[in-house]
């Protein structure tokens, strides 16, 4: 059974919100959202997974993640280009 593989991750900027963009065997990408709280010691906890998120391109799955997550195009604003 082959494991999703982390291609991107993208923090807010008080790095307590991320967002995994991963690519799955078959070459489709897809997208998970995470927090982190002090109450949890730090640990990343998934708040969105749509697992019908199945997206051909990883622009795809950026643009999908970009019209959900309400900061993440500010956060890739800060980012150097990426390209998987």
């Amino acid at each position: 059974m082959s494991k999703d593989r982390v291609v991107n991750s993208v923090n807010n900027e008080v790095a307590d919100r991320c967002v995994d963009f991963f690519v799955r065997a078959d070459g489709s990408f897809g997208y998970k959202e995470f927090r982190r709280d002090p109450e949890d010691q730090g640990a990343w906890t998934m708040t969105a997974f749509n697992a019908a998120g199945v997206y051909a391109l990883y622009a795809d799955a950026v643009e999908a993640a970009s019209e959900r997550v309400v900061w993440l195009r500010e956060a890739m604003a800060r980012m150097p280009p990426f390209s998987p």
